[in-house]
C-alpha cells in the first residue's frame, strides 16, 4: 500500500475540524493527492450512523451500543474511502479515527481497553495513521467553544465535564504509548499558530520541508 494516512484527534472544541480544509489546501498547492474525510461518517451509510450516534434524543442509547455504531461506521470509510485512496498514492487526512474510540468509549466510559483494541482491529483490518496529530485544549476552554461556537452541539458533547477529563487525560495515554506515530499540538494558541505548526510537521513527515 502506498500513500499517507494522516488523522487529527482531540477533545471536543479543540478546533481540529476547522484546521484540517485550509491544511489540506495548503498542501495541493504544494502538489500533495490530498483526501479529507471525516468520522464517523465519510460514507452514505457511516453520515446515517452517525446522525443516530450524535442525536441529542438518544441520551438513553448504552456505551454497548454507541461503541458498536461507531466500528459499524469505521468499517465503511475504511474500505470504501481510505484504503482505495492509499492505494492510489494520496494523503488521507481523516478527521478522527480508532484513537477517538480508545480515547471516548475506552477511557471516556472506561470500558475494557483489550477488547476495544481487539474489535478494533477488525473493524480496520488494523490499518493504522502513519501520524496522528492531537490538538490539546483544556478541557472546559473546548466545551466553551462549542457551545459559543454555534455548531452541532451533540450527544456526546452533552456527557458530563467528569467524561471529557477522563478522555483527555486517555489522549495523553495513548500519546505516551505510541510518540512515534503521535505529535501533540497546543490548541490553546492561535488559530494562525496552530495552522502553521500543523504545516511544519507535515511537510517534514511527507519529506517536503
Amino acid at each position: 500500500m502506498s500513500g499517507f494516512f494522516i488523522t487529527f484527534e482531540g477533545p471536543d472544541g479543540c478546533g481540529k475540524t476547522s484546521q484540517i480544509p485550509a491544511l489540506a489546501e495548503f498542501l495541493r498547492a504544494r502538489g500533495v493527492n490530498v483526501l479529507t474525510t471525516r468520522e464517523p461518517g465519510g460514507t452514505e451509510i457511516g453520515d446515517q450512523v452517525r446522525r443516530v450516534i450524535m442525536d441529542l434524543r438518544n441520551k438513553g442509547m448504552d456505551a454497548r451500543t454507541e461503541i458498536l455504531l461507531f466500528q459499524a461506521s469505521r468499517v465503511q470509510i475504511v474500505e470504501q474511502v481510505i484504503r482505495p485512496a492509499l492505494h492510489a498514492g494520496r494523503v488521507v487526512i481523516c478527521d478522527r479515527y480508532a484513537d477517538s474510540t480508545l480515547a471516548y468509549q475506552g477511557y471516556g466510559h472506561q470500558t475494557d481497553m483489550t477488547f476495544l483494541r481487539q474489535l478494533l482491529h477488525f473493524a480496520t483490518g488494523g490499518l493504522q495513521p502513519d501520524l496522528t496529530l492531537l490538538l490539546d485544549v483544556d478541557v472546559e476552554e473546548g466545551l466553551r467553544r462549542r457551545q459559543k461556537g454555534g455548531g452541532e452541539w451533540n450527544r456526546l458533547d452533552d456527557y458530563e465535564v467528569e467524561f471529557h477529563h477522563r478522555v483527555r487525560a486517555g489522549y495523553h495515554q495513548l500519546v505516551a504509548e505510541e510518540p512515534d506515530r503521535w505529535v501533540m499540538v497546543d490548541a490553546m494558541q492561535s488559530r494562525e499558530a496552530i495552522q502553521l505548526e500543523l504545516r511544519e510537521i507535515i511537510l517534514k513527515r511527507l519529506s517536503l520541508d
